[in-house]
C-alpha cells in the first residue's frame, strides 16, 4: 500500500478508534483526552516495536500511521484554529462579558505567573537555562478544561464557575502562545533582548490580535447575510474564517493569531446568530463541534504517538526537571487561584468561589492538546538550541501525561473527599420533586392512551408501580418533604431547605423550555433568545447560591441597565453617535417585552404543574418572588412604553404577525401531511409566507429622536421662537438621554450646565418635599445664574430627553435673547427663595 491510499488508510482507522473512545470513556468515568492519551501511546509504543508479516492488513495500518509525517508547525496551523473557534463560537459572550475582568486577570496572570514561577524553579534547581525554561513555562500554561467542567457538570456546579474555567481556559492558550512566541524570539535573536520590550510586544501582540479577530468577525458577519439560506456556503465561509484570522494576524499582522482567531469566534458567535437562519446557525454549531472532535482527537493521539520517541533519549536529569515542573506548575495555578479570586470577590468583580471548588480548580488544571501542539511546534524548531528542544518537548509530553494519567483520575475521589460528589439539599429536593411531576404527567398521558386503545386500565397502576419501586418515589408532594426531614437531620447546623427555592428552580427550567419553544414557533428573534437564557442561567446561579433571596438579587441585576447602555449613552453624549444607543434600547425593548410575556406562562405553570409537588407554602412563597419579577419588568417596559409608544406598538404588531404566519404555516403542514396539497402546491405557498416571514422579522430601529432641533420644540420656553430662531438656538445645545434612576445632577458639585427636559420627568431631591418636573421645564440654572454650587440632587424619573446648555452658551442665549434670559434668571431666584426657605 502505497502514498495516497496508505494515508487515507490510516487517518480512517485511526477515526474509527477514536470515535469508540467517548462511550468507552462514559463508562470508566474518565476524561475523553486520558484514553485519546493512551491510544496515541499505546499505538506509538507498537510502531516503536516494529512490525512483522507484511502486507497483513493491521501491519499496514501501523505502518501507514508510522508514515504520517506531520511537521510541527502544522498541528498549529492545522488543529488548532478549528479547535479554538469552537470552543469560542459556544460559550456564551453575554454571561462571559458579565465575568470578563476576572477571566482576564486570571488568563493573563496565570500565563505570566507559570513562567516565571517553572523558569525559576527549573533554573534554580536543575541548572536549566533561564530562557528555556520560561519558554518550558508558558508552553505548559494553558489549561483544557474539559474533564473540570465536565465535573461542574455532573455536581450541578454554578454556571458561573464553569463560565470562569472556560473562558480563563480559551484566553490563557492565546497568551500563552503569544508569551511563548517572544521568548522563543529572545533565543533566537530574533527579539529586542529587554524584559520591558518583551511585555510591550506581548500587550501589543494580544490586544492588536483582539482588535484584529474583533474587525475581521464584524466584516464576516456583514458578509453573511448574502450566504443566507446556503448553509454549506455559510459553514464554508466561517471555516475560511478561523483559519484566515489566525494566518493573516500571525504571518502578516504580527499580531497573535490566537487571540484574533478567539476573538472572531466569539464576535460571530455574538453577532452571527442573527444573520443566518435559526436551522442553518444549528447546522453550524453541529458542524464546528465535529471539526472540534477532530481536532481535539487527531491532536491529542497523532502527538501522544511521537510521545516514545521523545522519551527515547530521558536523561536522568530529566525525571528531577519532570518533579520539579510538577511542583512548580501546582505552586503557579494555586498562587492564581487563591491569590487572584478571594480579591475579585472582595472587589465584586466576581461572586465568590468556595475553598472546595478551588482547590479543584488547582487540581484540576489539565493540560491538553495546545500544550502537546506547541511543545511539538518548539522541539521541531531548527533556530532553537537543541538542548532548548529537548527540555521543552520532553517536559511537556511528560507533564501532558501526568496531568492526564494522575491528577484527571484523581479528580473525582477529591470531590468525594471535600464532600462535592453529592447533591446539595435543594438539589435533591428538587431531584425528588422532578421525579413526581415527570412520573404524574407520564401516568395521565398512559392513562388516556390504555383508555382509547380499549386495554385493561390495571396495567397503568401495574407497570408504574414496578417503575417507581426500584427509584423509592414517595407519593407527589411527599418525597420533597421526605428529603427536608432527612436533610434536616443529615448534618447539623445545615440551613433550614428553601422549598420556594426549588420551586423556582422548576419554574426557571420550564421557562428555558419555553423561551427555546418560542424560537421554534419564529414568535421570537434568536437575539433576543441568547439574551433571555443568558438571564435564565443567571437566575439558576443565583438560587443555587442563595436559593429564593439568590433568585431575587439576580432579577434585580438583570433588570438594571448593563455597562454596555452606559458606554452607548457615553456615545451619544460625547460624540454625537445614537446608532449603539438606540440598538441597545431597542434590544432592551424588546427583552422586557418577551420576558411580560413569559410570565404569565410561568404563572400559570407555577399553579397548574409545580403547586402539587412542592406544598401551598412554597408555591405561594414563589408565587410572591415570581410576582415581584413580573413588577420589576412591568414597571422597566412602561417606563420605555410612555416614551417610545410608535416602537411599543410596532413590537406588538410584529409579534402579532409572527404569531399568525406560525399558524398559517402549521395549517398548510397540516394539509400536506393528509395530502390536501401537492408538493408543488405546498413549496408555492410556503415560499410566499417566506416573503412575509422576512418583513416580520425586520430589525425595528427605535428612533430615540435626539435631533436638537426637534427637541426644542417641545420646550415651553422656546415656543415662541421663529424657525430660525430655533435653529440658532438649537446649535447651542447638546442632546443627552438620561435612564430611569440616574443621578444627572449632584449636590455641592460644581455646575457649568443647565438641562432643558423635553420629553420625560425628573426629581429634584429637596430637604422635605421632593420637587418633580417634567416636559417642557429646565434645571440646573441656579448654579450658572449665581455661579453657587448645585444646590439638590435631580435624578431621573423615566427616559428623559434633556437638553444641555453650558454657562458660556447661556450667556450667548441671553446676549441674543434678553427676554429668554430674564425668565431663566427670574426662575432661578425663584428657586434660590424657595430652597432657602426650606433649609432655614
Amino acid at each position: 500500500m502505497q502514498g495516497v491510499v496508505s494515508t487515507v488508510f490510516g487517518l480512517a482507522g485511526l477515526f474509527v478508534l477514536v470515535s469508540l473512545l467517548p462511550s468507552l470513556a462514559r463508562r470508566l468515568l474518565l476524561p475523553e483526552t486520558v484514553l485519546l492519551a493512551m491510544l496515541g501511546v499505546g499505538l506509538g509504543v507498537v510502531i516503536e516495536l516494529g512490525q512483522a508479516n507484511q502486507g497483513d492488513m493491521a501491519n499496514d495500518f501501523l505502518t501507514a500511521l508510522s508514515n504520517l509525517e506531520i511537521p510541527g508547525d502544522a498541528f498549529l496551523y492545522i488543529f488548532l484554529p478549528p479547535l479554538l473557534f469552537e470552543m469560542a463560537l459556544k460559550l456564551d459572550v453575554r454571561r462571559l462579558m458579565d465575568e470578563i475582568v476576572p477571566i482576564l486577570l486570571m488568563a493573563i496572570v496565570a500565563v505570566i505567573v507559570t513562567a516565571l514561577v517553572v523558569g525559576a524553579a527549573l533554573w534554580q534547581f536543575t541548572g536549566a537555562g533561564l530562557l528555556a525554561a520560561l519558554l518550558l513555562g508558558a508552553v505548559i500554561a494553558t489549561t483544557d478544561p474539559a474533564a473540570v467542567v465536565g465535573i461542574f457538570r455532573d455536581i450541578g456546579a454554578p454556571r458561573r464557575l464553569t463560565l470562569l474555567v472556560q473562558g480563563e481556559s480559551l484566553f490563557n492558550d492565546a497568551a500563552a502562545i503569544a508569551l511563548a512566541s517572544l521568548i522563543a524570539g529572545l533565543i533566537t535573536g530574533h527579539g529586542e533582548g529587554s524584559m520591558v520590550h518583551t511585555v510591550v510586544d506581548f500587550l501589543l501582540e494580544f490586544l492588536g490580535g483582539a482588535l484584529f479577530g474583533y474587525l475581521v468577525s464584524r466584516g464576516a458577519a456583514l458578509m453573511l447575510p448574502a450566504l443566507r439560506g446556503f448553509k454549506y456556503a455559510e459553514m464554508t465561509f466561517t471555516v475560511a474564517l478561523a483559519y484566515l484570522s489566525f494566518i493573516v494576524g500571525t504571518q502578516y499582522l504580527h499580531v497573535s493569531g490566537v487571540v484574533a482567531c478567539v476573538v472572531a469566534g466569539l464576535t460571530l458567535g455574538t453577532n452571527g446568530r442573527t444573520r443566518v437562519t435559526p436551522t442553518s446557525w444549528e447546522s453550524l454549531v453541529e458542524t464546528w463541534e465535529q471539526l472540534g472532535f477532530w481536532s481535539n482527537s487527531l491532536i491529542f493521539v497523532l502527538a501522544a504517538m511521537l510521545v516514545p520517541q521523545l522519551l527515547a533519549g530521558l536523561a536522568p536529569v530529566d525525571f528531577l526537571r519532570l518533579g520539579v515542573l510538577v511542583a512548580a506548575a501546582l505552586v503557579a495555578r494555586a498562587v492564581v487561584v487563591y491569590g487572584l479570586l478571594p480579591p475579585l470577590a472582595a472587589m465584586r468583580l466576581t461572586g465568590k468561589v468556595s475553598a472546595a471548588y478551588r482547590a479543584v480548580i488547582v487540581w484540576g488544571g489539565l493540560r491538553g492538546a495546545v500544550s502537546l501542539a506547541l511543545a511539538l511546534g518548539v522541539a521541531a524548531d531548527p533556530e532553537l538550541p537543541a538542548e532548548t528542544r529537548h527540555l521543552v518537548g520532553v517536559l511537556t509530553t511528560g507533564f501532558v501525561l501526568f496531568t492526564l494519567f494522575v491528577n484527571a483520575p484523581t479528580l473525582r475521589p477529591l470531590l468525594r473527599l471535600l464532600g462535592l460528589d453529592k447533591l446539595g439539599a435543594t438539589e435533591r429536593a428538587l431531584r425528588a420533586g422532578a421525579l413526581d411531576l415527570a412520573h404524574a404527567e407520564a401516568k395521565t398521558k398512559v392513562e388516556t392512551a390504555v383508555a382509547a386503545e380499549g386495554l385493561d386500565p390495571a396495567l397503568t397502576k401495574r407497570v408504574f408501580d414496578q417503575i417507581e419501586a426500584p427509584l423509592g418515589t414517595a407519593p407527589p408532594a411527599a418525597a420533597a418533604e421526605a428529603e427536608i426531614a432527612k436533610s434536616a437531620s443529615a448534618a447539623s447546623g445545615e440551613r433550614e431547605l428553601d422549598m420556594a427555592a426549588v420551586a423556582l428552580s422548576i419554574i426557571t427550567q420550564y421557562e428555558v423550555e419555553l423561551v427555546h419553544q418560542r424560537l421554534r414557533e419564529g414568535t421570537v428573534s434568536r437575539k433576543t433568545t441568547e439574551s433571555k437564557l443568558a438571564d435564565a442561567s443567571r437566575l439558576m446561579d443565583g438560587i443555587k447560591q442563595g436559593g429564593a433571596e439568590g433568585y431575587v438579587k439576580a432579577v434585580d441585576e438583570i433588570l438594571k441597565f448593563p455597562r454596555r447602555i452606559r458606554w452607548g449613552m457615553h456615545l451619544q453624549q460625547w460624540f454625537a453617535i445614537e446608532r449603539p444607543l438606540a440598538e441597545m434600547l431597542g434590544d432592551r425593548f424588546n427583552k422586557l417585552f418577551v420576558s411580560s410575556l413569559l410570565l404569565m406562562d410561568l404563572g400559570e405553570f407555577l399553579r397548574r404543574r409545580v403547586r402539587p409537588v412542592v406544598g401551598e407554602g412554597a408555591a405561594a412563597a414563589a408565587g410572591a418572588v415570581l410576582q415581584r419579577r413580573r413588577e420589576g419588568v412591568a414597571k422597566a417596559l412602561g417606563a420605555l412604553r410612555l416614551q417610545y409608544p410608535d416602537y411599543a406598538h410596532q413590537l406588538e404588531e410584529l409579534y402579532v404577525s409572527r404569531l399568525a404566519l406560525r399558524s398559517i404555516e402549521d395549517g398548510y403542514i397540516a394539509m400536506q401531511k393528509e395530502s390536501v396539497l401537492s408538493e408543488e402546491v405546498y413549496d408555492n405557498l410556503i415560499r410566499g409566507l417566506n416573503q412575509r416571514r422576512r418583513r416580520a422579522f425586520r430589525q425595528l430601529r427605535l428612533d430615540i429622536a435626539m435631533a436638537p432641533e426637534t427637541l426644542l420644540q417641545r420646550v415651553r420656553l422656546f415656543q415662541g421662537l421663529s424657525n430660525d430662531g430655533r435653529r440658532r438656538v438649537a446649535k447651542l445645545m447638546r442632546p443627552r438621554l438620561a435612564l430611569p434612576g440616574e443621578e444627572i445632577v449632584k449636590a455641592g458639585e460644581h455646575g457649568d450646565t443647565m438641562f432643558f427636559i423635553t420629553t420625560g420627568a425628573v426629581e429634584v431631591v429637596l430637604p422635605h418635599t421632593p420637587v418633580r418636573l417634567g416636559t417642557g421645564e429646565f434645571f440646573g440654572e441656579v448654579a450658572l445664574v449665581t455661579n453657587r454650587p448645585r444646590t439638590a440632587d435631580v435624578v431621573a424619573l423615566s427616559y428623559s430627553n434633556l437638553l444641555v446648555l453650558s454657562a458660556r452658551d447661556l450667556a450667548r442665549l441671553s446676549e441674543a435673547d434678553p427676554e429668554i434670559g430674564r425668565e431663566i434668571a427670574a426662575v432661578a431666584q425663584a428657586r434660590i427663595a424657595a430652597f432657602d426657605s426650606a433649609v432655614g
